[in-house]
């Protein structure tokens, strides 16, 4: 790294040259004149808190009247009215510490800087994110400002043994990446794996935050849906799974955290779970449970009877279709799935003004119309829209479409090979489960494999915490 010069001239020629300061409007240079000390001042505009800095050169001024120091530790100390102050000696770290929005203080004579941590991100108001709502839980949720997202969760945990590291990653984004853990409860091999796996990322930028960092930190079995991470967009869930001894990661411009280790289990959790009593919230699991596995079955198992309709019994004749068929089941259901898919998107791109005329508009044209024209039956609707509505019973989106993709090969295997294919389905399915792994290699599905009877029964049942118990 190259050490910074004495000679304030040089220093300012090589920032010109390195940063081009001249030719970004928002990158500011401020010679200005510090007792008898000439001093260059390089800021962000968009970054830094225009007031405090103007307050903070005002006192400045004034303190290096008539001062005399000899080190920069001195001049730090007796002429900066700042705590939040570091000493710097390499260009390098100078530019990376100006262009995530600090103040750096280049002062005539001295080999060295002064960084003042005079940031002021942009942010968004910290309000309870759309998809991890709760209905008794606190209202806020994570912004895209690293910093805040580090205090939802300090505000939460007030333990000295809290640890909050900062990395970075990527050769021209340089993004910050904060591991947070509570040092006596984390599994310190697994935080040593993740460290230098971040360490040593060769990436020239991590373009979609989180995504672009689990897809560096787990590179293989691509092709299996499972999710490998659970995401949250939630400080209260981020904080839980820190006590139980989880590593969570946050990514400086992403609204959520990723918790590692992660399970099965752990990503098929939610707060409401724990914001309710033991009994209603052990129900609301199970219910979530259950109408997963119905997603996953309903019309497979449906299409399974219809190929075979003397298996079923007199009370199940009411499921036959009742109208000709027209376009094949299977063409029905595989057009379903892709045109709610198409609802999906269509509704994140809609304009708030038209969600309401166009809502209407697909309950027709998908609704009744479909079903005049011929091209559907009610029969294909009714399960997928069932099938529509349970996928959002979970806040999973990662574990939502691994069951669709788990679904749609069960439903083209049983249209062609009949019940031989509904079972290799799901012997699929069965088997991505078991050989997916979380990223410290452990079993996807502990603690159902290997099994323990006290870890499962807090997964399944919502336990009464007790007087003196420690978070497990």
């Amino acid at each position: 790294m190259a050490k910074i010069d004495r000679d304030l001239k040089n220093v300012i020629r090589y920032m010109e040259q390195e940063l081009r300061v001249s030719e970004n409007f928002d990158l500011v240079c401020r010679t200005i004149t510090l007792g008898k000390y000439h001093c260059a001042v390089y800021c962000i505009s968009g970054f830094t808190k225009s007031e405090l800095l103007e307050k903070l050169l005002e006192a400045m001024m004034k303190q290096a009247d008539g001062k005399e120091t000899n080190t920069l530790e001195d001049f730090s100390q007796s002429v900066i009215p700042f705590a939040a102050t570091e000493l710097l000696g390499e260009y390098e770290t100078a530019i990376l510490n100006l262009l995530s929005g600090q103040t750096v203080l280049f002062i005539d004579g001295f080999d060295r800087c002064i960084v003042m941590d005079c940031r002021s991100y942009p942010a968004r108001s910290v309000s309870e994110p759309e998809k991890d709502k709760t209905l008794r839980g606190s209202k806020d949720g994570f912004v895209e400002t690293l910093i805040l997202n580090a205090a939802l969760i300090r505000r939460r945990i007030r333990d000295p043994l809290l640890t909050i590291e900062t990395l970075h990653a990527g050769r021209r984004s340089m993004t910050d990446i904060a591991l947070c853990y509570i040092e006596d409860r984390i599994d310190r091999k697994m935080l040593d794996k993740i460290r230098e796996k971040i360490k040593c990322l060769d990436v020239d930028s991590l373009t979609m935050n989180q995504q672009s960092l689990a897809e560096c930190l787990y590179p293989y079995k691509w092709y299996n849906p499972f999710p490998k991470f659970k995401f949250t967009e939630r400080p209260d869930t981020a904080a839980a799974s820190v006590l139980e001894g989880n590593l969570v990661v946050l990514v400086d411009n992403s609204p959520s955290a990723m918790v590692l280790p992660s399970s099965v289990f752990d990503i098929i959790e939610e707060a409401d779970d724990y914001y309710f009593p033991p009994i209603t919230g052990t129900y609301l699991r199970f219910s979530r449970l259950l109408i997963s596995m119905f997603t996953l079955w309903i019309t497979p198992v449906w299409l399974l009877l219809i190929q075979n309709p003397q298996w079923l019994p007199p009370w199940l004749e009411f499921i036959k279709v009742k109208e000709a068929i027209n376009v094949p089941i299977i063409l029905q259901l595989l057009i379903l799935e892709l045109a709610i898919d198409g609802l999906r998107l269509a509704a994140v791109n809609t304009p708030n003004m038209l969600t309401t005329p166009l809502s209407v508009m697909a309950a027709l044209v998908l609704g009744e119309f479909s079903v005049k024209s011929g091209w559907f039956n009610s029969e294909p609707l009714l399960y997928m829209a069932f099938v529509s509505v349970a996928n959002y019973t979970q806040s999973s989106f990662e574990l939502g479409y691994a069951v669709k993709f788990m679904r749609l090969i069960t439903l083209i295997l049983t249209y062609l090979f009949n019940l031989p294919g509904f079972i290799i389905g799901q012997i699929i399915t069965v088997g991505a489960i078991v050989s997916n792994r979380t990223i410290t290699g452990h079993s996807y599905l502990y603690p159902l494999f290997p099994f323990s009877w006290k870890a499962i029964k807090r997964r399944l049942f919502r336990v009464r915490i007790r007087h003196g118990e420690k978070q497990q």
